[in-house]
C-alpha cells in the first residue's frame, strides 16, 4: 500500500508538471496582451506606461525565461501574482475554492444518489412504465443545455415562486453568524447544486441500469435465485455490489469535472467560486490566475482519481492496487 501511494504521488507530481507547462504554452499562444488590458483599465494608453507594465510583471522577457520562472516558482508552491487583482494568486484561489468545493460536492452527492437509486428502480422494473418514465426524464435533463436549465430554474423558483434566492453565496450585507449563516448559505446552495446535479444524474441512471441488467443475467445471480433468496436481497447484495464498479469509475471522472467545470452555473447564479474567477481572469487576460485555476483544478482531478482507486478496493476486494 505504501509503495502504491508513493508511486502514485510521483506520477501525480510529474503529470501536474506536464499539465502546468502545457497550460502555460497554450495560454501564452492566445491573442491579447495583459499590459494593454491593464493600461485600458487605468485609462492610459501611453506606450511608455505599457512598456513599464510589461517590465513590472516580466512580460517583456523571452518566452522560455517566463516559462522557467513560472515553473521554478510553481515548484515551491508559488502560483504567481494577479495583474488585475494586485494580490497573490494562491490567496485568490484559496478564498474562492471553498465555495466551489461546497457546490461541487453537493451536486456530486445529489447526482450520484439520485442516479443510482433511479437506475436501480429502472433495472428492477425493466420494460414497465416506470422504467420508461425514469429513462425519459434522465435523457431530458442530460439533453437540456445546462445554462438554459439554470436560467429557467431562476425564472421559476426565484422570480415566479420566490422560493429560492436568485444569486449569490449568502444574503448580501447580512450579519448572520453560526447556524443562521449556515442555513442562509444552504438556502442559496439548493438551486445551483440541484441544477448541476440533475445534469450529471442522467449518466448515472443509464449506466447503473445497464450494468445491473448485465449482472442480472450472470450465473451466480441465477444460483442465488435458485437458493430461494429474496429478490431485494439478491438485488442489493449480489447485483448492485457487482454492478457498481462502472458507476465508481464514472463518479471519479465526474468529481474532477464538477470542481473545474462549474463555470456556467457559477456565472448564472453569481456563485463566488474558482469557475467564475477563471471566467473573470479570461476576460482581463490575467494569465497567472488562469494558470493557477487550471493547475488547482488538475490537482483536484488527480486527487479524485487516486480516491477512486482506493474506492475500487473497498467496493471489490478482489481488485489489487498496483
Amino acid at each position: 500500500m505504501l509503495r502504491f501511494i508513493l508511486g502514485r504521488m510521483v506520477k501525480i507530481a510529474l503529470i501536474l508538471l506536464a499539465i502546468t507547462i502545457l497550460n502555460f504554452c497554450l495560454i501564452h499562444m492566445a491573442p491579447g496582451d495583459p499590459a494593454l488590458v491593464m493600461a485600458g483599465e487605468a485609462g492610459d494608453a501611453d506606450p511608455k506606461f505599457i512598456e513599464d507594465l510589461r517590465a513590472q510583471f516580466g512580460l517583456d522577457k523571452p518566452f522560455i525565461v517566463q516559462l522557467w520562472t513560472y515553473v521554478s516558482h510553481f515548484a515551491t508552491g508559488d502560483l504567481g501574482f494577479s495583474y488585475r487583482q494586485q494580490m497573490p494568486v494562491s490567496e485568490l484561489i484559496l478564498d474562492r475554492l471553498p465555495a466551489t468545493l461546497l457546490l461541487s460536492i453537493s451536486a456530486f452527492v445529489i447526482s450520484l444518489v439520485l442516479g443510482v437509486v433511479a437506475g436501480v428502480i429502472a433495472a428492477a422494473r425493466q420494460g414497465k412504465a416506470s422504467d420508461s418514465i425514469i429513462s425519459t426524464i434522465a435523457l431530458l435533463f442530460y439533453a437540456t443545455p445546462l445554462f438554459w436549465m439554470a436560467l429557467m430554474a431562476v425564472l421559476l423558483f426565484s422570480v415566479q415562486l420566490g422560493w429560492m434566492p436568485a444569486f449569490g453565496y449568502e444574503t448580501a450585507a447580512s450579519d448572520f453568524t453560526g447556524l443562521t449563516r449556515i442555513l442562509d448559505i444552504a438556502h442559496h446552495l439548493i438551486l445551483p447544486a440541484v441544477v448541476l446535479g440533475l445534469f450529471f444524474m442522467a449518466t448515472y441512471v443509464r449506466i447503473t441500469r445497464a450494468s445491473m441488467l448485465e449482472v442480472n443475467r450472470l450465473d451466480f445471480v441465477k444460483t442465488a435465485r435458485a437458493k430461494g433468496l429474496k429478490p431485494s436481497v439478491i438485488q442489493r447484495r449480489h447485483v448492485l455490489r457487482n454492478a457498481i464498479l462502472p458507476v465508481v469509475t464514472l463518479a471519479g471522472l465526474h468529481a474532477g469535472q464538477l470542481v473545474g467545470g462549474a463555470v456556467l452555473i457559477e456565472t448564472v447564479f453569481a456563485w463566488p467560486g474558482i469557475g467564475r474567477l477563471m471566467f473573470e481572469a479570461l476576460q482581463s487576460r490575467d494569465y497567472n490566475v488562469l494558470l493557477g485555476v487550471f493547475t488547482v483544478s488538475a490537482a483536484l482531478v488527480l486527487m479524485f482519481n487516486l480516491i477512486t482507486d482506493f474506492t475500487y478496493r473497498i467496493v471489490d476486494p478482489r481488485i489489487r492496487l498496483k
